[in-house]
């Protein structure tokens, strides 16, 4: 390896050396024939390969110096340009050729050395692609990068397209390091001979590049104008589009505003009726209330009523415990009852927050309105059976007082008919705890109840969002079944066509098979005459009409030519057939005479 870097750095000095003495001597810039600017890019490429690390894939090894060269691209912006001109280039297929090409436009501006130095300062960038003991790696990578900075004094001027960087063979040519001194100093005439030669070889190049670069231009401009074409056919296409959509805009704004009109009339209509709905509700609510305050007050009036009842007792039988024990147990029960009826209080209390809440929630929805008005009709219904119940407890009410004045008569004769009456009174306090526990029942079903409506109402709106997304799809889909009806129309008459075509050409098979032994007979018969066949036939050969799928061939028995339906529809029974045949129609004409003519 030490040898190897030794040679290269001689061998890239005499490449550098000659090729800025073949420069000077010139006096012009370089191109790419010139062979000492093709042994230094020789040199330059055996000196990036030295060391470099064999990448293995499944299509094989792969030893490429283009992989540190764009490095490059990363750690200097300036280089995107250069990179990006190499892989547009459509003749570059391998890497090597890529790397070639990025040693071509670095040079051209004069900027190959300061790119060297960037990739040999990270190191440890090129650690990845090149060995430890590369050219690159030692003190001899920025050796090379002090030559190559020489090279910015040169003009290069080297043309990428239809060169095969590809295939070049990168061999070193010893041969212009060893000349002598006398070959350089020839005549005169020799270097003017190789200074003609140069500039015409120069200028054939330049042809051929100019030439190159016309084809390329005719090309580009017959799919510019190909393009053109294509755009003008899409931008009237967008334009008839555009016009349609803009139409389409139109009439859906016009619809909008009918249904904006229509819903504000129907919110209006509906809100006059939840006013109305709402003022009788509150009616019957005060209605409610004031008998709540009555059965209240009476309840007052029972509990003074038994406070005194419980006195007479207590002074008339105070021997007997089992008269107390019964008044303890109704004390019981009328404070349970009031506490039940500040339980019915307290709910009456929350029914009211809660249709506020439907007040307010009435007024959002505008769908719902049927469904609220079912649901009010049976509120009715249930306050209608509350005001029945309140009035069964009033009747109650005033039976139990009527009880009590009997109690009041019978206060002498309670030492006897003590044990019925106790009954009495306990199946009375069964009822109304029954009667508490139904109403109970009843308060927790109506709190059900609206529970249920108010998930309708959420399920209600979420629907009507649905039908609307629905209603525009429909829009859609009765344009398309439009346009599919008019393919339809279209399509059915192509198929009646074809189907008559095919028709026919079941009734001619059906003939022909009975017809092949008729046609063996008349083939025999034909001797003198040329049986066409039907590839050679595209016309008629009366009335010249192109055959098609309609217009069918029929050959003529007699003359063996090819006419079609309407020209050979007679039939006329020949020596040869003993049926009749299908005959044209001059040859019809023919035989009726000669018939006419042996019948006279």
């Amino acid at each position: 390896m030490m040898e190897e870097r030794a040679n290269l750095m001689h061998m890239m000095k005499l490449s550098i050396k000659v090729l800025l003495q073949s420069a000077l001597s010139l006096g012009r810039s370089l191109d790419a024939d010139h062979a000492p600017l093709q042994q230094f890019f020789v040199v330059m490429e055996h000196c990036l390969r030295h060391g470099l690390k064999v990448k293995k894939s499944f299509i094989g090894q792969n030893k490429s110096f283009f992989g540190p060269l764009e490095l490059v691209e990363k750690l200097c912006p300036e280089a995107s340009d250069i990179a990006t001109s190499v892989r547009n280039l459509p003749e570059l297929k391998t890497a090597v050729g890529r790397g070639r090409a990025w040693l071509y436009l670095a040079l051209m501006q004069k900027k190959l050395a300061d790119y060297l130095k960037v990739l040999i300062d990270n190191k440890h960038l090129l650690s990845e692609f090149y060995e430890p003991e590369a050219l690159l790696m030692e003190e001899e990578g920025s050796v090379l990068v002090g030559l190559l900075v020489g090279l910015n004094v040169l003009d290069a001027n080297l043309c990428l397209k239809g060169e095969d960087l590809d295939s070049q063979v990168g061999v070193i040519d010893f041969s212009l390091y060893l000349k002598d001194v006398q070959d350089l100093d020839g005549s005169k005439e020799h270097e003017r001979i190789t200074d003609v030669l140069d500039q015409k070889n120069y200028v054939e190049e330049l042809n051929r590049h100019l030439s190159c670069t016309v084809g390329d231009l005719q090309t580009k401009i017959d799919g510019l104008e190909k393009m053109n074409s294509k755009l003008q056919e899409e931008l009237s296409a967008a334009t008839d589009r555009i016009c349609s959509l803009q139409e389409e805009q139109q009439q859906l704004r016009e619809q909008n505003e009918l249904i904006r009109e229509r819903s504000e009339k129907h919110v209006e209509i509906t809100k006059q009726d939840t006013k109305v709905e709402l003022e009788t509700y509150k009616q019957t609510r005060q209605g409610l209330d004031e008998m709540y305050s009555d059965v209240w007050k009476q309840l007052k009036e029972e509990k003074k009523v038994r406070l005194e009842l419980e006195k007479e007792l207590e002074l008339q039988i105070g021997m007997k415990t089992e008269m107390e024990i019964a008044m303890k147990l109704l004390e019981k029960d009328t404070h349970e009852k009031q506490d039940t009826l500040i339980a019915l209080r307290q709910q009456l209390e929350e029914v009211k927050a809660i249709n506020l809440q439907m007040f307010h929630k009435v007024q959002n929805a505008e769908s719902s309105l049927q469904q609220k008005n079912e649901a009010i009709t049976s509120f009715e219904g249930k306050t209608s059976q509350v005001l029945s119940s309140m009035k069964e407890m009033e009747e109650r009410l005033q039976h139990s007082e009527r009880a009590r004045q009997g109690a009041e008569e019978r206060s002498h004769k309670l030492q006897q008919e003590l044990g019925g009456r106790v009954g009495a009174l306990q199946r009375q306090l069964s009822q109304l705890h029954e009667q508490c526990s139904s109403l109970e029942k009843e308060l927790k079903s109506e709190k059900e109840q609206r529970q249920a409506l108010q998930r309708e109402l959420q399920h209600e709106k979420d629907t009507s969002s649905l039908l609307r997304t629905e209603l525009q799809q429909v829009e859609g889909l009765k344009k398309e079944l439009r346009e599919l009806q008019e393919e339809k129309t279209e399509l059915q008459k192509v198929c009646g066509e074809q189907e008559q075509a095919l028709q026919e050409m079941g009734l001619h098979l059906s003939q022909s098979k009975l017809k092949m032994e008729d046609i063996k007979e008349v083939n025999k018969a034909l001797k003198g005459h040329t049986w066409l066949k039907d590839d050679e036939a595209t016309h008629c050969k009366q009335c010249e009409k192109e055959f098609s799928i309609s217009r069918r061939k029929h050959h003529c028995r007699n003359c063996g030519h090819i006419f079609c339906n309407t020209c050979s529809s007679n039939e006329l029974a020949l020596p040869s057939y003993p049926k009749p045949v299908r005959v044209c129609d001059s040859c019809h004409t023919l035989l009726l005479q000669r018939c006419s003519s042996t019948a006279s």
